[in-house]
């Protein structure tokens, strides 16, 4: 099964370095942290302090019959046990503390990572992967981290407890149950690399789950349409059924741990059964000791129990970890500017540009070069495929060229701080990206948020959405759904518009914003977008060719590279390959032409 592709080529931490890098994330806590190893001392201590109390209650209290043994051993078991129940409390309570803590500070700094990839990542990821690693991968972090911990000392202190009252007790006894350490020490270094490897693969598993779940909801009309939820049902079935056979197998392995650590066990328990019998026909061990010893040894079973099967969490929560480090590895987006821009004019230029994306087999771009003034308005035109999207990625940085330079007012674009650059670009495309919230909080986050009720208002005028807004219940607090699905596209689109208009960045990028729309809601957002233009550097990216015939300038693009410049009569005018195209769109739909020896048909426009 393939698995995701970030980080697979990184070599994997070690262990001892994943929980190093683990409890740095203690240091702000270090006083809960310690409170909480306190509690857990004190809690393991009560069981054998417990287990004592059996030589002095069947010595004194059943067999001599001392009366004194009435007065102080009941009370000592209430009293052990308030302690117990204190410091269990105080155990549980600060390690939950610290828990929500490490999650919630690990997961922020996963979902700021993810924030800070480049364009390219999220090209090459599975979304589900992504999604999955933030709500999933950072959860089983804690059983590497305070779960595991817990067991450890806790339980750790409670067996080394048990084995000093026992040593005390009877030493030669108790040398017997050392036998159980390096056999139960052999049962889970077996286990724990395949508790590892089928932990790594159920990462995966969830990230595909998550996948399928992700799109059977987003294109559920698709899926309506065309009929698709047999196909989808079986993608899921085939998901969840893969999830379902990597636990059986985990809990098969930690099973199977369990089992013979307590085989192990129980052996110990025999040979100092039969021992204790030996010397007690000899009269060299009282009922009490050997009540004590039973008790100690039988109290360690549940301890070991747990210590041993933290071997499946402990897996699980470094294979988590590891997939958390290695994705908080991976290298950000480039930012190695140190300029900055108060104002910008807007003067594009396009120096030999060339760009071609990971195993690509040609470029994207070849050779592209291009002068904008400040305020003009320049249109992309051309076949599906010929670059112009990918163009207009370069100007906020999504990608860097692989050769050749862009610059803004004659500086370099790579010599701009990535915020301050973005800062100056405003963008509308024809899938438009709403969030499920208010339509004024929409708009506003153009602003970033920061902009008063009467420019959201304004923006939305300008925008030609105010009349439809106001008939929503609630008005501009009308909740819009999840990428604005109570809304028409063309409302959608103006609501971009606006927050674009609030925005006011001098440079506007315009991918094919009205292609998708009827002529009634393209004109009202044309209408829109000549407001937006107005004064601004601005680039379009045209699917009609009918919206474009008023910009300055036209450049026609094949194969990455201009083919043709000009205003709208006069590229008609000399008869290339836009006259063809203008032709086509316009007299002749659904045909096909070739033009200086290219085939392009109409739906590539």
């Amino acid at each position: 099964m393939k698995m995701e592709q970030d980080g697979m080529s990184q070599s994997k931490p070690d262990n001892m370095a994943l929980y190093r890098r683990l409890l740095t994330y203690l240091r702000s806590y270090w006083r809960v942290f310690l409170a909480s190893l306190v509690f857990m001392a004190v809690s393991a201590a009560t069981e054998p302090a417990f287990v004592n109390l059996m030589k002095p209650l069947i010595d004194e209290g059943f067999i001599s019959k001392n009366p004194e043994a009435l007065r102080y051993i009941p009370p000592l078991i209430v009293l052990l046990f308030l302690v117990r129940g204190i410091s269990s409390y105080g155990n549980e309570y600060s390690t939950s503390w610290l828990t929500g803590h490490l999650v919630q500070r690990i997961r922020q700094e996963v979902f700021n990572k993810l924030l800070s990839m480049p364009a390219s990542y999220f090209d090459n990821n599975q979304s589900g992967r992504l999604m999955s690693r933030v709500t999933y991968d950072v959860s089983q972090v804690t059983d590497a981290g305070f779960n595991v911990l817990t067991v450890s000392v806790k339980d750790g202190c409670t067996v080394l407890g048990l084995l000093g009252m026992l040593l005390y007790y009877d030493w030669r006894m108790t040398l017997i149950s050392f036998v159980v350490f390096p056999a139960v020490g052999v049962c889970i270094s077996l286990i724990s690399k395949r508790l590892r490897n089928l932990t790594r693969l159920n990462q995966h598993q969830m990230g595909q789950l998550t996948q399928v779940l992700g799109e059977s909801i987003d294109c559920q009309r698709v899926v309506k349409v065309y009929g698709g939820q047999s196909y989808e049902a079986a993608r899921f079935t085939e998901a969840v059924q893969d999830i379902r056979r990597n636990a059986v197998k985990q809990s098969a392995a930690s099973a199977m741990n369990t089992s013979a650590t307590q085989f192990i066990i129980s052996v110990a328990l025999a040979g100092l059964v039969h021992f204790a019998l030996l010397r007690g026909q000899h009269n060299q061990l009282t009922a009490g000791t050997f009540v004590a010893l039973i008790t100690g040894m039988s109290a360690m079973f549940a301890p070991i129990k747990r210590i041993t099967n933290i071997s499946q969490s402990l897996q699980r929560g470094l294979a988590a970890a590891e997939s958390v480090f290695l994705f908080l590895d991976q290298p950000s987006e480039p930012d190695s500017g140190t300029r900055t821009l108060e104002k910008v004019r807007g003067d594009l230029s396009f120096e030999q540009v060339g760009f071609r994306y990971l195993n690509a087999e040609k470029a994207a771009i070849d050779r592209f070069d291009l002068q904008i003034r400040a305020g003009e308005t320049i249109a992309l035109v051309g076949s599906s495929g010929s670059g112009k999207t990918t163009l207009v990625s370069l100007l906020p940085r999504f990608y860097l060229p692989t050769s050749g330079r862009i610059t803004l007012d004659g500086i370099d674009l790579n010599e701009l701080r990535l915020a301050d650059l973005r800062r100056h670009i405003a963008m509308v495309s024809q899938d438009v990206v709403l969030f499920n919230d208010t339509v004024a909080a929409n708009i506003a986050y153009g602003a970033f948020g920061e902009a008063t009720r009467e420019q959201i208002v304004e923006a939305a005028r300008q925008a030609n959405a105010l009349e439809f807004i106001e008939t929503l219940p609630g008005g501009f607090d009308c909740h819009i759904g999840e990428n604005g699905t109570l809304l028409s596209g063309g409302q959608r689109q103006r609501l971009a518009i606006a927050r674009a208009l609030l925005k006011n960045a001098p440079i506007l990028i315009l991918d094919e914003a009205t292609s998708a729309l009827d002529n009634q809601s393209e004109r009202l957002v044309q209408s829109a977008l000549e407001h937006l233009m107005q004064d601004r550097t601005t680039i379009v990216i045209a699917h009609r060719l009918s919206t474009i015939e008023n910009a300055d300038r036209i450049v026609v693009m094949h194969q990455g590279g201009i083919e043709e410049v000009g205003s709208h009569a006069e590229l008609i005018k000399n008869q290339g390959l836009y006259a063809k195209l203008h032709e086509m769109q316009f007299h002749e739909p659904g045909a096909a032409v070739a033009v200086a020896g290219k085939s392009i048909d109409q739906s590539d426009v």
